[in-house]
């Protein structure tokens, strides 16, 4: 008897698995036949010239290269494949990247059903890498937008797009989301906060659809992380967050160009460093290290030495983060910033302004050794009596770590100098801790923290 109930139990769980089997893999066929449709291949055109060489004696061409003869110029047209996410089936507007379309001369749109329509360019965001497209045509099928902040490390994702080839287009991929919020991943410059996945991404699907199993949008297709010379998926992807690309999207649907904020700080990470020696336990967040004169962030009561930890209700990781949550918040409103202030919280109103030509730059983090440190001040009255590195030891520790001559010292620990003795007196006093933090303002204007041991 209990050989039978044994093997009942063991049938009845055999069967529940191929039930979950089958309905997991329904789900996935379900996602890719709503979403497939609202998917295009994105085909463009450039116009190039270029002079070959004109003799066509081997010898002289491989023997003579100095002697070569060019012909006329000429003329040549160069093709490349990317994809694209239909989001307004009435208007015709297509959602895909920037350097899908950059510095090109013709658009063409590939819908699944293989009819073909030229598009044009309703706007560009390079900084995002984000591009709208447009083209007339009728009985198009738009994708519903999913709310990409609600993404969790370990969803199941699905990727659809054109790689490689149009022979290829409508190609879909699985996998899951990786990680959140990734950014450098391009350059410093950028706005980034990318969804990583290692759903299969490739050449050609630039601009596609990042999907969640609900068959709604939650990122773009961007970039991929390749090994060497390779250009193919190593498993290493990247995806525009869909709330970002359509906060964007809209702006270069209304306006033309994308309205970014501007708070007006200097910032860098919180190291273990500069976080043990601020008596910060967290790690998270973008510590100031220097404030723009008549900035919002100087008309709201930011200090240098103040450290970012969210920013209306959203937590801010690091300076990445805090700079596209700033870029993409409304000027004009007020915002609540909350901050760690010589080891007690605190909110502070701030509002917002369009972002200048020339704004605030990231302070970037430097791979430095610890050593020991020495240099020398002085007063410089032409300066407003600031605090002047006029000697330094090159062998010493404050040199290693970046600190010049010329360089202004601002602050040790959490207290602002105004004199020499002062200093003495705080550096006196931090020797018990091991280590000192100053803060040091450069030429240029940029200002750091660094920790020194004693």
């Amino acid at each position: 008897m209990k050989r039978i109930l044994s093997l009942f139990f063991a049938m009845e769980i055999l069967f529940s698995q191929n039930s979950v089997v089958s309905q997991f893999s329904k789900a996935f066929a379900d996602v890719a036949e709503k979403a497939k449709p609202a998917v295009v291949t994105i085909i463009t055109n450039k116009k190039v010239t270029m002079s070959w060489p004109g003799n066509d004696d081997m010898f002289f061409f491989f023997f003579n290269p100095e002697d070569q003869r060019y012909s006329e110029p000429r003329e040549f047209k160069t093709n490349a494949l990317g994809s694209g996410v239909i989001i307004d089936s009435e208007k015709g507007f297509i959602l895909t990247n920037n350097h899908v379309v950059a510095d090109v001369d013709e658009i063409r749109i590939k819908l699944i059903d293989k009819r073909e329509f030229e598009a044009t360019v309703v706007g560009t965001d390079p900084k995002s890498d984000v591009a709208v497209l447009q083209i007339d045509a009728k009985d198009l099928i738009d994708i519903k937008l999913g709310d990409s902040d609600k993404m969790r490390v370990g969803e199941w994702v699905m990727a659809v797009g054109s790689p490689f080839s149009e022979n290829l287009s409508h190609t879909v991929t699985t996998g899951i989301v990786s990680a959140l919020g990734r950014s450098n991943i391009l350059n410093s410059q950028s706005y980034e906060d990318f969804i990583q996945t290692d759903a299969a991404i490739n050449p050609g699907n630039s601009g596609g659809a990042l999907l969640n199993m609900n068959g709604e949008l939650i990122g773009i297709n961007t970039a991929i992380a390749t090994g060497g010379y390779e250009r193919g998926n190593r498993g290493v992807g990247f995806a525009i967050p869909s709330n970002m690309a359509f906060r964007i999207m809209s702006d270069l649907v209304d306006k033309g160009f994308v309205t970014r904020s501007w708070l007006g700080v200097y910032i860098q990470e919180l190291d273990d460093e500069t976080a043990r020696a601020l008596e910060i336990k967290t790690r998270n967040g973008a510590l100031i290290t220097d404030v723009v004169e008549d900035s919002p962030a100087e008309k709201s009561g930011l200090e240098e030495g103040d450290l970012i930890i969210s920013f209306n209700g959203q937590s801010i990781s690091d300076p990445s983060n805090l700079k596209n949550v700033v870029s993409l918040s409304s000027p004009d409103k007020s915002s609540k910033v909350k901050v760690i202030r010589n080891g007690k919280k605190k909110t502070i109103n701030v509002v917002l302004e369009e972002l200048p030509e020339e704004p605030q730059k990231l302070a970037k983090k430097n791979d430095i050794k610890p050593n020991q440190f020495g240099f020398k001040l002085k007063k410089d009255r032409s300066n407003g009596n600031a605090l002047v590195v006029s000697d330094i030891d090159i062998n010493g520790e404050a040199y290693q770590k970046g600190i010049r001559e010329g360089d202004i010292i601002k602050r040790v620990g959490t207290q602002k100098i105004s004199s020499i003795s002062q200093f003495n007196k705080l550096i006196k006093e931090a020797r018990s801790k091991g280590t000192v933090l100053v803060l040091v303002k450069k030429p240029n204007g940029a200002s750091r923290f660094y920790t020194l041991e004693l």
